[in-house]
């Protein structure tokens, strides 16, 4: 098995590097990519220990980026990047752009519940951000909801007129995708159902800017998995898939393996990288 996306508490995902590692050896995953946000800061310790457990490490990050065009946000998966150095400044810079959503976000709930600060920031001690889950981590465990994705969630956080939800725009899409090739890595789009990216991926393919869709992921039913596949079909995408898994904070049960990609698409991706 292959699986090419999933997240550690260096993001937003519940689980340590060591556990995700440890868990993709007993469920027979072959090659994992742990794709946190914005940051590289896995990449030395999953080398480590994937070596260690004989579970093969690609290099990945989870780079949030901007559809000017729409005013949308999308996000980009950068695979084994042979120079990471060169994406420093854009991490740094969608983690500020996050870090200050986040505290926005925080002000606004606490003026809803009584929580402190120190609630929230408790579980973001390895995480090089702060996302809209550990803020409901703290609201359920002072008893203001029972999950992480229920009536609360979606009357504080959803995208369209959550209450307490605070979005700006992250670095142009085009920009993310050239730094991607810049670092000598391959630019894959994540999820495109999540944030309704279908038109743009149709541009940027028939641009010859994307490298590959991921079409394995839990937010695509069928209908637009054909769609997905259709796009990458016409214009020569590598098509990945990954559980997208967070532990704790998955949006609806996933466990690594559950979406992946074949050893076709696996040996595209490291043939780009060596080309």
């Amino acid at each position: 098995m292959i699986d090419l996306h999933c997240h550690t508490t260096f993001s937003d995902g519940s689980l340590g590097i060591e556990d995700i590692i440890l868990q993709a050896k007993r469920t027979g995953i072959e090659w994992i990519s742990i794709t946190d946000h914005d940051t590289t800061a896995s990449f030395s310790r999953a080398d480590i220990l994937g070596k260690r457990e004989g579970v093969k490490i690609m290099h990945g990050i989870e780079l949030s980026a901007w559809d000017k065009a729409r005013g949308a946000k999308v996000h980009i998966l950068c695979y084994a990047p042979q120079k990471p150095n060169r994406l420093e400044i854009l991490c740094m810079k969608s983690c500020e752009i996050r870090k200050e959503c986040s505290k926005e976000m925080i002000a606004k709930v606490m003026e809803k519940f009584p929580i402190t600060l120190e609630s929230i920031l408790k579980y973001t001690t390895a995480s090089k951000s702060i996302f809209k889950q550990h803020i409901m981590r703290a609201l359920i465990n002072y008893g203001y909801a029972l999950e992480f994705y229920g009536e609360l969630d979606h009357e504080l956080f959803n995208r369209k007129n959550g209450s307490c939800y605070v979005e700006r725009e992250y670095p142009d899409v085009n920009q993310v995708i050239d730094l991607i090739h810049v670092a000598q890595g391959v630019a894959v789009m994540a999820h495109p159902a999540q944030y309704d990216n279908i038109e743009l991926l149709e541009e940027l393919a028939k641009a010859g800017r994307i490298d590959g869709v991921e079409i394995g992921h839990y937010s695509a039913d069928e209908n637009y998995r054909r769609e997905l596949n259709a796009i990458a079909d016409r214009y020569g995408l590598i098509k990945t898939g990954g559980s997208d898994f967070h532990g704790l904070y998955n949006a609806v049960p996933t466990h690594l393996g559950s979406e992946t990609t074949t050893k076709e698409n696996l040996d595209r991706i490291l043939k780009a990288v060596k080309k």
